[in-house]
């Protein structure tokens, strides 16, 4: 189970220790119901903490998404019993000032605003924070958001070398966010209402 859990992780960031470990055990059954991972992290906060954050492939997650993610992963984290101590599950959406964990976030959030980390030095610093100017299938180009004396206006950072990413929030980002959920809510509205007349059209021809 574990290496094809891997294999199915898209995500380019990644937990390590035992938070991978949680992430693997919850991977398949978050798919098996059409959501996505995001992230997972456990925490001293509260006692402990396992927060799992994730969302449907449209980006959006209600609070009955998070409830029903909650039920769908509970006993499997029952069974598996990765965290020897009491703790509390908290499911939760990205929020609007998400972490960018795949290349399609960076994609999709092009043009807004991010704070991230490398894990190697890139263009002699590890810390940026600048507009995603494009991203392409091996890296992103990032117009920083106030370049120092002497440094390019913009850098190329490779995927493979970033190790935490989020977005800014800002005016631009409350207003696309909101843009995109309407959207994706009236979408998924419309297909629930599709599906349903399709079931009733399948019970009427029983009948």
């Amino acid at each position: 189970m574990t290496a094809t859990a891997s294999e199915a992780d898209d995500r380019i960031i990644r937990e390590s220790g035992i938070d991978a470990r949680i992430a693997l055990i919850v991977q398949p059954m978050l798919k098996a119901i059409g959501f996505r991972l995001v992230r997972v992290q456990l925490t001293g906060q509260n006692g402990l903490t396992l927060q799992i954050m994730a969302e449907r492939e449209d980006g959006t997650m209600t609070v009955e998404d998070c409830e029903e993610v909650s039920r769908a992963v509970s006993p499997a984290l029952d069974v598996e019993d990765p965290i020897e101590k009491a703790y509390h599950l908290e499911v939760s959406s990205p929020g609007i000032d998400r972490p960018l964990v795949r290349k399609s976030d960076f994609a999709t959030w092009t043009g807004h605003l991010v704070k991230l980390e490398t894990s190697v030095l890139v263009a002699d610093r590890k810390r940026f924070k600048g507009k995603i100017a494009e991203a392409d299938a091996d890296g992103i180009l990032l117009e920083r958001d106030k370049a120092a004396y002497g440094e390019e206006p913009a850098v190329r950072v490779p995927y493979d070398a970033i190790a935490e990413a989020r977005l800014v929030l800002t005016d631009d980002l409350i207003r696309e966010a909101l843009s995109k959920d309407n959207r994706a809510r009236k979408e998924a509205k419309k297909r629930r209402g599709e599906a349903e007349d399709a079931a009733a059209g399948e019970g009427n021809e029983t009948k």
